[in-house]
């Protein structure tokens, strides 16, 4: 008897044990297996009595999704209707590549196991957290997060909604920073698409799809501003996403993943860049040009002026692009840093140029007094007339000189080694050896000779005619040095005009 009873109470053990483990497993009471809850009395039960009547575990588990057949028996996928509500964007930070949202993100889908419609009861039941916990809700992420949270105080923000016939609405307050490449190539007349990208993370297409609402997928708040950028237009789109062992999207799950996206254009203001950058780089530029009305001696003032509006355009132009990833692409506002950097060094460059023709010693003569003639003679001075004249008399001096060459010493009309007398010395008269030779020629000879020479100076006298240079004016070094500085208070700008004109247009045409 004693080993019956024993018996007996081994196996009331061993059930009891069972019974707890299938507690522990389902979350259930041990009454609760026993007995599944009925529904007959689910008209007049309170919300709370009906959601945990609805979700049994005899009925309900929240581990698998809703499953639905099509009329041929085949297993669907379950849709997840999403809307989004934007409360506030937040100006793009171009040097992270991200933008920040706070949105409102909506989920609806149907669950008939959770439908009671036909209990004679037509109200919505509305729950928080410990509602949502209750029930199977599908895993959704965004795709190009870098880092996200549910808004609240002391709760999170999370509202679930169940309709009689079974739709659930869930509904989550919620910021994220979101990546977004950025094109900079036409900065800061850019326009940025940034785009938020929800998808599927725990079921592939055959089991989950996500869909946009049919009215109203995106909307913003009517109160929301922009502070640097203005968002011109925004657009969305349904993809799929393929997940493989390269591309693992998913973790260890692969396969083809639902995808919903919304794109926003954000046109950037240029207003704070026309007044703090544009406009103070124009009088900078401006300012370099007040050397030109300086003394081209005035060699510490214009240097001063010249180097400081140098630092100074630096600064600002360092100042606007702090912010700015480094790339390595010419960007526009780099178009125009070149630009002024060039027209302030050439202001640098043309004070060099007329401070060293300012220090020259010699006039310049010049053929015409107009750009051509002053820009090359300073760069290659021609020598003055003085000097070539000087010159020709030294020449005609050393080929006066040169006659002296036919003179022939005495010592060369002796007699040869034969004993005979050279014939070719016959008009000269030899005399003894220690006395001076004399040298005679006929008279004949001696016309000759002086006609010759007469028509030989009536020819060099004719070339003179015919070779003499054009008429020169001469001006002295500082002359030039002011002219070239009049002239460069004209030039630099229409040059910078001109540069202005490009530019514009050329943005205007991006």
């Amino acid at each position: 008897m004693n080993k019956f009873i024993n018996t007996q109470m081994c196996i009331t053990l061993i059930l009891s044990s069972v019974l707890l483990l299938l507690q522990h497993a389902n979350g259930a009471t041990v009454e609760e297996m026993e007995d599944c809850p009925s529904l007959a009395n689910a008209t007049y039960m309170q919300h709370s009595q009906l959601i945990q009547t609805l979700t049994h575990v005899c009925r309900y588990d929240r581990l698998e999704r809703p499953i639905e057949y099509d009329t041929d028996g085949k297993r669907q996928p379950i849709v997840v209707k999403t809307r989004i509500y934007v409360y506030f964007l937040q100006n793009l930070n171009s040097d992270l590549l991200q933008f920040k949202m706070h949105a409102l993100l909506q989920l609806r889908f149907q669950d008939k196991r959770l439908a009671y419609k036909g209990f004679q009861r037509d109200d919505n039941i509305l729950g928080q957290k410990h509602l949502s916990e209750r029930l199977w809700l599908p895993h959704i992420f965004f795709a190009n997060e870098r880092e996200s949270s549910i808004l609240g105080t002391d709760e999170k923000d999370v509202l679930t909604s169940l309709s009689p016939e079974g739709n659930v609405i869930l509904s989550t307050r919620m910021q994220a920073s979101l990546y977004c490449w950025m094109n900079f190539k036409k900065f800061p007349f850019d326009q940025q698409l940034c785009s938020t990208v929800l998808e599927s993370w725990m079921y592939n297409t055959s089991d989950l799809v996500l869909e946009w609402e049919e009215s109203s997928p995106i909307s913003f708040d009517p109160e929301m501003r922009l502070t640097e950028y203005n968002m011109d237009k925004y657009w969305h789109n349904t993809t799929i996403v393929h997940s493989d062992e390269i591309n693992l999207r998913h973790g260890a799950f692969l396969g083809d993943y639902s995808s919903l996206s919304f794109t926003v254009n954000l046109r950037r203001e240029i207003g704070f860049y026309l007044l703090d950058y544009y406009l103070p780089s124009m009088m900078i530029v401006a300012i370099s040009w007040v050397s030109f009305w300086l003394q081209a001696d005035a060699s510490p003032p214009r240097i001063m002026l010249g180097t400081s509006t140098m630092l100074s355009f630096i600064t600002l132009s360092s100042s606007q692009s702090k912010n700015l990833p480094k790339v390595s692409y010419i960007k526009v506002s780099e178009v125009w840093f070149l630009g002024c950097t060039f027209f302030i060094f050439g202001s640098l460059v043309e004070f060099a140029f007329v401070n060293t023709i300012w220090r020259r010693k010699e006039n310049i003569e010049l053929k015409k007094v107009n750009s051509k003639y002053i820009i090359k003679s300073t760069l290659t001075p021609r020598p003055s007339r003085r000097q070539i004249g000087g010159s020709l008399s030294n020449d005609s001096r050393a080929r006066s000189c040169s006659s002296l060459d036919n003179i022939v010493s005495s010592t060369e009309s002796v007699r040869n080694g034969n004993g005979n007398v050279n014939h070719g010395y016959n008009n000269y008269l030899t005399v003894h050896p220690n006395l001076p030779i004399i040298k005679t020629e006929c008279a004949d000879t001696v016309s000759i000779s002086s006609e010759r020479m007469s028509n030989e100076h009536i020819i060099d006298i004719d070339k003179e005619k015919k070779e003499t240079p054009p008429t020169f004016t001469t001006m002295t070094p500082q002359e030039i040095a002011m002219w070239i500085d009049r002239r460069s208070r004209f030039l630099f700008p229409v040059m910078f005009l001109a540069f202005n004109a490009l530019y514009w247009t050329f943005v205007y045409v991006l």
